[in-house]
């Protein structure tokens, strides 16, 4: 599969992929922290995302929150899980006006597209305004979920990209690629080049959760995961570079 893509991103076919959303979570904005951003790894992702579109490719971006905040540890807690979601929703509106600032010092422009709305900060959710944004070769950071509670960030990436007519979901991660169990935990775990969303699902192998795995898989939305460490960055993996693992159909 890693051959299919080096094909299609050859200089005569162009990029691999025209259109593309990447998922990251809030804690991949972490470093090395344990909480909170931390500017210089912000940084160093929206590099990749400004060498990604000056190959050509229309990007979205969909970044969790947990970081900041995660709905389900503070439902877990006690706190009405409502309520929770919708902090987490917060978050996750804070994590991509940071994105925003970093990737626009980098010269590309942006716009922060939030399914809640508070205008004085971000946009609205418009589909087709939002595909005019990818088409005028604007990153859009999806913002807030799905808008609505006990819906993942997940969820969200996968819908957005379904909306979007993505080609491709990114997944952008800790490890480089999908194991059978974790790989940090477990030194014999097992590593997939590619996998089939059907496997994905009844091993529970953790890509993503069961709905936006489901979601993508009756789209025929691909799910390549990749680690956010990987040398040859997010612009290599689209070229079929560096190490990842494709979830598609069996």
């Amino acid at each position: 599969m890693a051959d299919v893509l080096a094909e299609k991103a050859s200089p005569a076919a162009g990029p691999a992929y025209k259109r593309v959303l990447l998922k990251i979570s809030g804690e991949a904005l972490m470093g090395p922290q344990q909480f909170g951003l931390h500017p210089p790894t912000v940084e160093r992702i929206a590099g990749q995302v400004v060498a990604l579109h000056d190959l050509g490719v229309e990007i979205c971006l969909v970044i969790g929150g947990g970081n900041v905040f995660r709905g389900l540890q503070g439902s877990a807690q006690g706190m009405e899980r409502t309520t929770a979601d919708y902090m987490g929703m917060l978050a996750t509106v804070m994590n991509a006006l940071a994105m925003q600032s970093a990737v626009e010092t980098l010269g590309l422009p942006t716009r922060v597209i939030s399914a809640i709305p508070m205008d004085e900060v971000c946009e609205p959710y418009i589909r087709r305004r939002a595909v005019r944004h990818l088409e005028k070769g604007r990153v859009c950071i999806f913002a807030a979920g799905t808008g609505n509670p006990y819906f993942t960030t997940d969820t969200a990436a996968t819908l957005r990209a379904s909306e979007m007519s993505c080609d491709a979901i990114f997944k952008g991660t800790q490890v480089d690629g999908v194991y059978d169990s974790d790989p940090k935990k477990n030194p014999d775990a097992k590593r997939y080049d590619r996998v089939s969303y059907d496997i994905v699902l009844q091993k529970n192998l953790k890509v993503m959760d069961a709905s936006a795995i489901a979601l993508a898989r009756d789209n025929g939305l691909p799910i390549i995961v990749f680690s956010l460490d990987e040398p040859c960055g997010l612009a290599g993996i689209v070229k079929g570079e560096g190490r990842f693992t494709i979830v598609e159909p069996g």
